[in-house]
């Protein structure tokens, strides 16, 4: 596997309040990351934990001609290094916990409106995040998660 790295965590405590960066966060086996808005919700599978591509967000903000934001896709991990597509299917090991990537985090018309600019319509957004938006992730095995942990896949799942 490629070498990946956390870069950044963060968390959404309410729907709509901007998200606090971390430098850790907890996670609980099919609960997700504590103090999270979407903690304990099961109306999906995925729901528990999302990752993102740092080069995808560095990519995006170019393209829009805007700062680079870690926190643009409120996705709760930031990674570098691996394409998170590889890792849907597959049991893997981050810091203290065992996680199981579940799909491709998908782009919504909320995240297109949210990041339209003068440079890029709502439509627009959503179609460059397409195959790009990140990773649903269910926690398998809770503990801890720390900016530079590197994610390590395990063999034949849990």
């Amino acid at each position: 596997m490629t070498a990946m790295v956390v870069e950044h965590l963060f968390l959404s405590p309410q729907r709509g309040a901007p998200q606090q960066a971390c430098a850790q966060l907890e996670l609980r086996a099919g609960q997700g990351v504590v103090g999270d808005r979407h903690q304990g919700r099961t109306d999906w599978s995925g729901q528990n934990l999302t990752l993102v591509e740092a080069e995808e967000i560095e990519a995006f903000c170019a393209l829009s001609q805007r700062e680079v934001d870690w926190s643009l896709t409120r996705r709760n991990v930031v990674t570098r290094g691996l394409r998170l597509n590889d890792l849907v299917g597959k049991t893997f090991r981050l810091g203290d916990c065992l996680l199981r990537g579940v799909e491709r985090c998908e782009p919504c018309r909320t995240l297109g409106q949210r990041l339209e600019n003068t440079v890029l319509t709502g439509p627009q957004v959503v179609s460059h995040w397409l195959g790009r938006g990140g990773l649903r992730v269910d926690v398998l095995r809770g503990g801890t998660l720390r900016i530079g942990d590197i994610p390590e896949i395990v063999e034949g799942g849990a």
